[in-house]
């Protein structure tokens, strides 16, 4: 099995992180949102991992080179005309059965029944109370998916498709996307991939769903914190490992690099602390801190702040990028 990772989206709603960073590369937990997915996916028999980069891919691949032993390929999509195209870009490197991975959102699933899948193929979903900002699927009296339908207007189908996606024949797929190229069928100016397998579907496919324990978004500052809250709740709190602090107080559950350096600071709960941090005279609850960040006689809250940046003031809830320099004082 192939596993294709398509990320070449702008990422806009996490800007101004994402003007100097590609958006999986966003710290969550101690680790970028690419690792997380990566961890996920690796009790998997992956043959090959195919990421498909756009702007800034370059540090797409050296963060996988730099931290992950698994044969990768990188394709960069030019043009961000939709998911369609962008999978398109794997097509000479796939044949048999691939998985499909947004990089949005981190899951929590059972991977290990694929090798033994009968249906044609599994679409990842979570049921959700409000599916008119998702896409969603349609099932049949006996489970199959009948159609995909994108940001639906009306709240009946509740299923809504996370971004992961399994296939036994991965080149039926790709002369899906080529087809609504070809024909130019498109949804709100994009070629999506549920229309390539609504496709499939009405050529009698047989996809059937299975539902994630989890779904945790990564795509807004807001739902980044949220993800950050469940991580360390969930695993990655190494709060009884932090052995850095000089007169600091730690509230778990928080993650804190081992080269941050924090003195006379309460720091937590839900608190990531970046490598070589240094904080002082500070109150850090409910926030991201990314590496090499100095933060000084300060309280944030819900606040993400990037790396190498100066932050000294009073109370603030900041979103601030890499190698900013915010001072109240």
């Amino acid at each position: 099995m192939k596993v294709i990772i398509p990320l070449a989206g702008f990422g806009t709603r996490l800007r101004p992180h994402t003007y100097t960073r590609p958006k999986p590369l966003i710290n969550v937990a101690g680790k970028a949102v690419l690792g997380h997915i990566l961890d996920r996916l690796s009790p998997l028999h992956v043959e090959e991992y195919i990421f498909i980069v756009g702007y800034l891919g370059e540090q797409i691949e050296h963060y996988v080179r730099k931290n992950y032993s698994i044969q990768a390929r990188f394709a960069e999509q030019e043009e961000l005309t939709g998911q369609a195209p962008a999978i398109l870009l794997a097509r000479e490197f796939v044949a048999g059965p691939v998985l499909i991975v947004f990089v949005d959102t981190l899951f929590e699933a059972n991977l290990s029944q694929l090798p033994a899948e009968t249906a044609d193929g599994v679409i990842y979903v979570k049921e959700v109370t409000d599916p008119r900002r998702f896409g969603v699927v349609k099932l049949d009296a006996k489970g199959y998916v009948t159609g995909f339908v994108e940001k639906p207007s009306t709240i009946e189908n509740r299923l809504a498709v996370i971004g992961m996606y399994y296939l036994h024949d991965s080149q039926a797929l790709m002369r899906a996307c080529q087809e609504l190229i070809d024909r130019n069928i498109q949804t709100k100016g994009e070629y999506f991939l549920a229309d390539a397998l609504n496709l499939l579907v009405k050529r009698g496919m047989r996809f059937r769903t299975e539902e994630v324990g989890v779904w945790a978004d990564c795509g807004k500052p807001e739902t980044v914190l949220e993800t950050n809250r469940y991580l360390l709740d969930h695993g990655h709190d190494n709060s009884p490992s932090y052995a850095n602090g000089v007169r600091c107080q730690i509230i778990p559950p928080v993650h804190i690099a081992p080269t941050a350096k924090i003195e006379n600071s309460v720091i937590g709960p839900y608190a990531t602390i970046g490598d070589n941090c240094t904080i002082t005279g500070s109150i850090i609850r409910d926030s991201i801190i990314d590496e090499h960040a100095h933060i000084e006689d300060t309280t944030l809250e819900q606040s993400l702040i990037g790396q190498d940046a100066l932050v000294k003031s009073k109370y603030r809830k900041l979103n601030v990028g890499d190698s900013s320099v915010v001072d109240f004082s």
